[in-house]
């Protein structure tokens, strides 16, 4: 089962929607334990950090989001999703996050008066590195972004894809170990966005899995 997390807000029946479609069994919850014993598990961000990270601290979420990526099990953000895994966003005048992927959130600056802040529409994506969700995926395939901040990790090699807008380039997909998170929509994205979503309900993290399978035998031995 695929746990779409609920946090009264975002973008949640799209996704299921999407699932459906592809004939996954996802379900819309706020319930840690069913979360916790998901296969899988998305996190659907639209809206504000501030109030995102409000809300899932008062619903008791954040050390259930943290221990999801502890146990190895294959997690997707999407759109805030992805910047709330981060460590800092500019947003709200500054708002800490989740801190899973080291790095910030930072908002567009343009100087074109053509850029418009929120980018709201169809936008490439430049692959950077080989991943398991991105099987299949063309190289500078479009998808539908809504956004007025950008992730910016720190360490490059959590950069999965790239996307040119308002002058910068910055990071639309990030990943590390069993997390992987889009500032694009895949939900949104028509054909190539089912594939992605397709591909994570496949994932299974194989290097998460063999840690966790010498951790048990330690905690065994």
């Amino acid at each position: 089962m695929i746990a779409i997390i609920d946090y009264k807000a975002g973008n949640l029946t799209s996704v299921k929607l999407a699932c459906e479609t592809l004939g996954l069994d996802a379900e819309i919850t706020r319930d840690p334990t069913k979360i916790l014993a998901a296969d899988h598990v998305i996190f659907p961000g639209v809206g504000a950090a501030r109030s995102a990270i409000t809300t899932l601290n008062d619903l008791g979420l954040i050390d259930t989001i943290k221990q999801v990526v502890q146990n190895g099990t294959p997690f997707l953000g999407i759109c805030l999703g992805t910047q709330i895994v981060l460590e800092f966003s500019e947003e709200n005048g500054g708002t800490e996050c989740i801190g899973i992927i080291q790095g910030t959130v930072k908002l567009f600056t343009p100087s074109n008066p053509f850029d418009k802040i929120p980018q709201m529409g169809w936008n490439s994506v430049s692959l950077q590195k080989a991943h398991p969700v991105l099987e299949g995926i063309e190289e500078s395939s479009e998808f539908y972004f809504v956004h007025s901040y950008y992730p910016a990790p720190t360490d490059p090699e959590c950069v999965l894809g790239t996307t040119s807008y308002a002058n910068a380039e910055f990071a639309s997909i990030i990943g590390k170990d069993n997390v992987i998170a889009t500032q694009f929509h895949p939900e949104k994205s028509g054909r190539v966005g089912l594939k992605l979503l397709s591909n994570f309900a496949n994932w299974q993290p194989s290097t998460i899995n063999h840690l966790s399978a010498i951790a048990q035998r330690a905690t065994e031995d």
